[in-house]
């Protein structure tokens, strides 16, 4: 049911069931997918793609243009994953001809006020809470928890199952698994309750702990804990993750613990 005080382009490709609310406003070359519902006074501009039964609240700008100083205007999208509620007054950025997307994959809940800049890549089941604030080029893995009023600098990496503290600054990559906090952002243990509550047992959980004491609390560097870690850990697919996380990190991993 589209109300006849909102404003559709033409262009636009809105599924026959989906539900705008009215004073929204739709561009063009923009794609809303079936059983979504648009709430009031939302902004979906030019290059949003919208899955199905996704929840916008009053007042979010999705695909607004790029706050990047070397955007010219090209065409590029943002990408809304299925089943994702987007809260009161969040903004999304489209990309810009780095990445062309800004993407935000499915099953997600981004709180309100919260802020997507340009070509950042957010994973499946990420809780994104009030005022979360993402930089550009940021990466961030499934099942990700920002507490609130978390700050991420540009270009970081966030891995899968980790939990940032409220109010924390992230300026270097958080390894998967982690929980995260204090200033500067550093290793608080692993983020346990939230693997037990998304079924690890617990032999796997002691083993990503054993991982980390060696890489945080042994006062190891990082090519002596990698070689401990290949040595005396035996090979799953959950400390390879954390090894190709270390291997591929590039703004460098957060503190120790303190």
């Amino acid at each position: 049911m589209i109300q006849p005080l909102s404003y559709i382009h033409t262009d636009a490709k809105v599924a026959d069931n989906v539900i705008v609310e009215p004073f929204s406003t739709i561009h063009k070359n923009v794609e809303i997918g079936e059983g979504s519902w648009i709430g009031s006074n939302v902004t979906i501009m030019s290059g949003a793609r919208i899955g199905k039964n996704c929840k916008i609240f009053p007042g979010a700008v999705i695909s607004g243009v790029p706050q990047d100083l070397k955007f010219d205007g090209e065409d590029s999208l943002a990408v809304i994953g299925d089943n994702t509620t987007i809260r009161e007054c969040v903004t999304i950025n489209r990309g810009t001809a780095s990445k062309g997307i800004t993407k935000i994959g499915k099953n997600c809940l981004i709180m309100a006020y919260s802020h997507i800049a340009h070509d950042c890549s957010v994973g499946d089941y990420c809780v994104f809470s009030n005022n979360s604030t993402l930089a550009g080029h940021i990466e961030i893995g499934n099942h990700v928890i920002l507490a609130g009023l978390a700050a991420v600098h540009q270009f970081c990496t966030i891995g899968d199952f980790a939990f940032i503290s409220g109010g924390s600054l992230v300026r270097k990559d958080v390894p998967p698994y982690v929980k995260a906090a204090r200033e500067p952002i550093s290793y608080m243990g692993i983020n346990s309750i939230g693997l037990r509550r998304k079924g690890f047992e617990a032999e796997k959980i002691q083993e990503i702990q054993s991982i980390y004491r060696i890489l945080f609390q042994q006062k190891n560097n990082i090519s002596q804990a990698i070689r401990i870690i290949e040595a005396e850990i035996m090979a799953t697919p959950e400390r390879d993750k954390i090894l190709q996380f270390i291997n591929n990190s590039k703004r460098g991993l957060m503190k120790g613990y303190l």
